[in-house]
C-alpha cells in the first residue's frame, strides 16, 4: 500500500524541483533548450521565444506543483485499489 498524501507531497516536490532546474537551464540556455523543445513537442517553435519572469515562474511552480500532487495522490488511490482487489 502507498501512503496517499506522502505519494502526493513527493510528486509534487519532484515536478517543483524539475521545474526549477529547467526554469534554470531555460535562463541560461534559452537558444538551446528552445530547440530541445522543438524537438520534444515536434512542432517547430524556434521563431517564438521564452518569456520568463518571477511571476510566471512563481505561477508555473505552484501550478506544476499543485497538478503533479493532485495527478500522484490519485495514482496512489488507483494503485492501492488493484493491490486490494489482489489479495481478495
Amino acid at each position: 500500500m502507498i501512503n496517499r498524501n506522502k505519494f502526493a507531497v513527493a510528486s509534487g516536490l519532484c515536478a517543483g524541483l524539475l521545474w526549477v532546474i529547467c526554469s534554470i537551464l531555460v535562463a541560461l540556455f534559452p537558444h538551446y533548450m528552445l530547440l530541445m523543445t522543438t524537438h520534444m513537442i515536434h512542432v517547430d517553435i524556434t521563431q517564438m521565444g521564452w518569456t520568463l519572469t518571477w511571476s510566471g515562474f512563481l505561477v508555473g511552480l505552484i501550478g506544476w506543483m499543485i497538478l503533479a500532487g493532485v495527478a500522484g495522490a490519485l495514482l496512489a488511490v488507483i494503485y492501492n485499489q488493484m493491490v486490494g482487489s489482489e489479495a481478495s
